[in-house]
């Protein structure tokens, strides 16, 4: 058994658990490797939870999941649903960092992006927050992302999310 798994099957607490899974991963304690090795033959609910882990691990240690971009760009359409939140999270969050690697999901990121049963408001903001964190940090993706953004403005009925689009179109005409 994995120490990832170890910690996932304790009896402790899912937020101790995360913070226990983020501190191990960020310290090296688990190399990352081993994580994403994983994360990506681990059981829905398993995925889920790592999934929520690499949003953490992308604030605090970007240059760990940078080799992994490709990998979190495969999941970001995964059906389940935490990890339709997680993943995306982590891709904005390494936007900054690595704005020419993560531009790659913007086509995935689109996708979930739309009014469907799978799409829940919680996955249209993650999907939101990376979208527009790719187009602040990539000058090259604001082409064709912008027109998307105002779309998605017009038709989108949650505020919360439609927020997201308006703010960071906000940051960018300010950098024009």
């Amino acid at each position: 058994m994995s120490e990832t798994e170890k910690i996932l099957r304790s009896k402790i607490k899912p937020k101790e658990k995360r913070t226990l899974l983020v501190e191990a991963v960020v310290t090296g304690k688990i190399p990352i490797k081993e994580f994403m090795t994983f994360f990506k033959s681990a059981k829905d609910k398993d995925k889920g939870s790592c999934a929520d882990i690499m949003k953490h691990v992308s604030v605090r240690k970007p240059g760990l999941l940078a080799p992994y971009i490709e990998t979190l760009i495969e999941y970001v359409n995964f059906p389940l649903p935490r990890v339709k939140w997680g993943v995306p999270e982590a891709i904005g969050n390494l936007a900054k960092d690595y704005p020419d690697k993560v531009a790659e999901a913007m086509p995935n990121l689109i996708k979930n992006t739309t009014d469907d049963k799978t799409n829940t408001t919680v996955i249209k903001w993650c999907s939101a927050y990376a979208l527009t964190e790719i187009a602040k940090h990539n000058r090259k993706t604001r082409i064709q992302l912008l027109p998307i953004f105002e779309k998605i403005i017009k038709k989108e009925q949650n505020n919360g999310v439609k927020n997201v689009y308006i703010k960071a179109l906000k940051v960018i005409k300010k950098e024009k």
